[in-house]
């Protein structure tokens, strides 16, 4: 039997740098840090520095949670911590790269995007040469927005626990706020997906629009209906915009049409309420928002570095995972994780 493609065989076959959404001004009250981890998730990191710095979880920010089982670097910020106390930092897994000062604290979605140097290995015969062609394709459509299972947990069950703490029952987290909100994510992810694979079901492709999709600006994040499809449909070839699938909330902007129809179908499904029914848990905000169904590759770089093993390089924006990209050039894979990494 042909091997599967293998990714994170070791924690330096997968590296990712974040790119900041903006520099650190020099000056304020919050000292940011920019760490390199390997084999810790960023809370575990968020969470050891609170303690070095003694002060609450709450004081520690980062623009976004990066892998664990990879080679990361990212920015954390630490509010009242001396610049000399942060260069001086040992942490566990990780280093302090460099330190400066910043006004505001870093908030999820700070960043501007992520590059990705992966290492493929395990590759059958001709297995570059037909990610390659995928990849073509997928440089001028776009690649699947869709979440990674990394969203959703080890055991899968990120999603359902939310659920359930929706429907009343026992909040989950232990009462950590953050994790709350994370799990909570996780369920809007979870609806996210299920809305685009069942729209590839009916074979629309996430280039293309319906009528009463609601289609983003790439370049200003602003959202509006569609209502004549020809009219638009040559501004999604040339990606100046996409339809969004649904981050269920009380303030996202519905779609219209088919496409409600469709969302508030998946919704009854999974027993969420919709609009004004849907009342968030105590101390979580849940306004929701819409998420592209595609995403722009940026200088993808796709080489073989030894037999059997590739390596990708790219540039993706916030939130998508390079994970879903793999799988869309070199189809179903093993993780390293689940082979014993530790």
């Amino acid at each position: 039997m042909t091997p599967r493609p293998r990714i994170r065989a070791t924690p330096e076959d997968f590296v990712v740098d974040e790119i900041p959404l903006y520099a650190p001004c020099g000056e304020g009250e919050h000292t940011y840090l920019r760490v390199e981890k390997r084999l810790r998730t960023t809370e575990e990191v968020a969470r050891e520095l609170a303690k070095k710095a003694g002060v609450p979880a709450r004081d520690v920010g980062y623009a976004g949670r990066k892998d664990r089982v990879a080679v990361a670097r990212q920015w954390l910020s630490v509010r009242g911590l001396p610049l000399d106390a942060a260069r001086g930092l040992e942490l566990r897994g990780a280093r302090v790269l460099e330190v400066a000062r910043h006004r505001n604290k870093l908030r999820t979605g700070h960043l501007r995007g992520n590059r990705f140097a992966i290492v493929v290995r395990d590759l059958a015969p001709g297995a570059l040469e037909r990610a390659r062609e995928a990849l073509a394709v997928v440089e001028r459509h776009g690649m699947s927005n869709r979440f990674g299972g990394q969203r959703f947990g080890a055991d899968g069950e990120n999603a359902r626990r939310a659920l359930a703490w929706l429907r009343g029952e026992r909040a989950p987290g232990g009462g950590d706020r953050r994790e709350q909100r994370f799990l909570v994510s996780a369920l809007q992810a979870a609806v996210f997906n299920d809305f685009l694979a069942e729209r590839t079901a009916r074979g629309v492709g996430p280039g293309e629009l319906e009528a009463g999709d609601v289609a983003v600006l790439h370049a200003s994040g602003g959202m509006f209906e569609v209502v004549d499809v020809e009219r638009e449909a040559p501004r999604a070839a040339s990606f100046e915009i996409s339809a969004t699938g649904p981050i269920f909330g009380t303030r996202m902007m519905p779609a219209a049409g088919a496409v409600r129809e469709h969302e508030l179908a998946l919704l009854e499904r999974w027993g969420i309420p919709a609009g004004d029914a849907l009342v968030p848990p105590r101390g979580v905000r849940l306004r929701g928002t819409r998420r592209p169904l595609r995403a722009r590759l940026e200088s993808p770089v796709l080489e073989a570095v030894e037999d059997g093993a590739a390596r990708l390089e790219v540039t993706l924006p916030p939130g998508c995972y390079a994970t879903v990209l793999v799988e869309e050039l070199f189809g179903t894979f093993c993780e390293g994780e689940a082979m014993g990494v530790s």
